[in-house]
């Protein structure tokens, strides 16, 4: 049995009892699922506890608990020198939900308690009045991502079931989740939770790193795999297994709450303020402000889409239907400083996300995108996920795998080569019609002539028009764009819009798609 710098915690804790003893068992995705599967058969009891009084947003604002701090050198796996390290999250201000955290090794696996001593609590005098059996929030994931021996951030799981990781010079911004629940939809979404964790102790010299996760709500209860690879694109490979709830059961929590719509798979959510799309501009010195700038799908048939975001003034919930998808994510794609102007967010390093799906369960269902109103950058107001057509039955091991790519597409080239690389959209002057710039580039379009241009197959859904459509090669840019005045509805109807560029009547590059609304 191989115990490692648990050891240390344990003495500092004074937690060598019976409780925290390790356990003789093989943590692997079947031990979880099987936990999940008991959770299910009762009714969902929340992790949330009652702060003591000095911890409490009342008390404690989000600048007062920034000073508590993870002492570095407190690490799990710090002492065995070990390439993955792992530090603990505080509770405090809104951070109320206690995750249990557990380390693994095969055949073993015991519990990580509390300990004070591993936090710095800066200025603040209130360690006295903090319980020594509090537990944890969440945790951080540290790896040497850019530099030999020093240790970056690389993934943190911390709140409901959200987490997000980097990539070899990349900086925080999109983050994913575990799974959302009826997202976008009129019964209120339900947000599930991590509640349990297994950290599997890496081998010296361990170039990836594996945990799994144990995720409960009031519908479902479910269990995850996460195996980590770091690298200039950070991949995790995902495999879960969801139990939903029977009504029954749900009702001992006295609910009456409706039957799930929407189980949204391998969700990702970002912040989309504004940018190129943006058709009134908030009165701010930035020209773009977003963790991503565009949701892309590739389908059964290798189409590939792309619809840029944009920040609307009410809820939009578009739906594209997607059997057998190959793959969706929200991705940044513009990667210039001067696009964004922020000296203090950099914007251009933030990763996109693309998820590659496994397996069969993704074969019957639609791409959701829900845009909510974001009236600073300080919302996450961009939601993605997949959903099956069809809920599945209570109690029935509903099972899927994906992969996540946490990219700046320098190593791996998600993109289709002849791609969108910009959207702007503007009143016509002299009239209501709006006209829509699109720009699209590539090294199949570059060859193209500018005295023989690509065509713009344009269409948009019957409660709009389009007047005028052309294609023009931008020598600045290098791009060819195509230029359409479209004459929208006199009411608030949306317009659903699609383009795709042909050149001798074959398509080239992605298939533009969008929703224009009145601003």
């Amino acid at each position: 049995m191989c115990r490692g710098s648990l050891t240390i915690i344990f003495a500092i804790a004074l937690a060598c009892t019976a409780a925290a003893a390790p356990q003789a068992v093989n943590v692997n995705l079947d031990y979880v699922a099987g936990l999940a599967l008991a959770r299910a058969q009762h009714a969902f009891r929340s992790p949330r506890v009652n702060l003591p009084a000095v911890l409490n947003p009342t008390n404690m604002n989000y600048d007062k608990y920034r000073e508590i701090r993870f002492i570095p050198g407190k690490a799990l796996w710090a002492e065995d020198d070990l390439p993955f390290r792992v530090e603990f999250s505080h509770p405090g201000n809104t951070l109320s939900e206690i995750v249990h955290i557990n380390e693994f090794t095969p055949g073993y696996t015991q519990p990580i308690p509390f300990v004070q001593d591993f936090f710095d609590y800066g200025n603040l005098k209130i360690k006295n009045q903090i319980p020594s059996n509090l537990g944890y929030v969440g945790f951080k994931i540290v790896y040497p991502l850019n530099k030999p021996n020093v240790f970056d951030d690389l993934a943190v799981f911390q709140g409901a079931s959200y987490f997000r990781m980097l990539g070899k010079g990349q900086s925080y911004g999109i983050s994913a989740r575990g799974l959302a629940l009826d997202c976008g939809e009129s019964r209120g979404e339900e947000f599930p939770l991590f509640t349990d964790w297994w950290l599997g102790k890496p081998q010296k010299g361990a170039t990836n790193l594996v945990i799994y996760g144990l995720l409960d709500s009031t519908s479902c209860a479910a269990a995850y795999e996460f195996d980590i690879h770091p690298g200039e694109t950070t991949i995790a490979d995902v495999d879960a297994v969801i139990y939903f709830r029977e009504p029954s059961v749900i009702l001992q929590n006295g609910l009456t709450i409706p039957p799930i719509k929407t189980v949204g798979m391998a969700p990702l959510t970002s912040m989309f303020w504004f940018g190129k799309t943006t058709e009134y501009k908030p009165d701010d010195y930035r020209s773009a402000v977003h963790d991503s700038d565009g949701l892309m799908m590739e389908m059964s048939n290798g189409e590939r889409l792309w619809r840029p975001l944009n920040n609307p003034r009410d809820l939009r919930h578009q739906i594209f239907g997607a059997p057998n998808i190959r793959g969706f994510g929200l991705m940044q794609r513009e990667r210039n400083f001067t696009a964004y102007q922020d000296l203090f967010t950099d914007h251009q390093d933030e990763p996109s996300v693309w998820i590659e799906t496994h397996g069969t369960n993704w074969s019957d269902g639609d791409v959701h995108l829900v845009e909510l109103n974001g009236p600073t950058e300080d919302w996450d107001n961009i939601v993605a996920f997949w959903s099956p057509k069809t809920v599945p039955r209570p109690l029935q091991p509903w099972r899927y795998s994906y992969t996540l790519y946490w990219t700046r597409e320098t190593d791996r080239k998600f993109s289709p080569p002849d791609k969108v690389v910009a959207t702007r959209i503007g009143i016509s002057k002299g009239s209501d019609a709006r006209e829509i710039m699109i720009d699209f580039a590539g090294p199949n379009l570059a060859k193209i002539a500018p005295t023989n241009p690509p065509v713009a197959i344009v269409n948009c859904t019957p409660n709009a028009a389009i007047v005028a459509n052309q294609v023009v090669w931008d020598s600045f840019e290098n791009t060819w764009r195509a230029v359409i005045k479209m004459q929208p509805p006199t009411n608030n109807t949306p317009v659903d819009l699609r383009c795709t560029l042909e050149h001798n009547k074959k398509p080239i590059g992605e298939t533009w798609i969008y929703q224009w609304n009145r601003p």
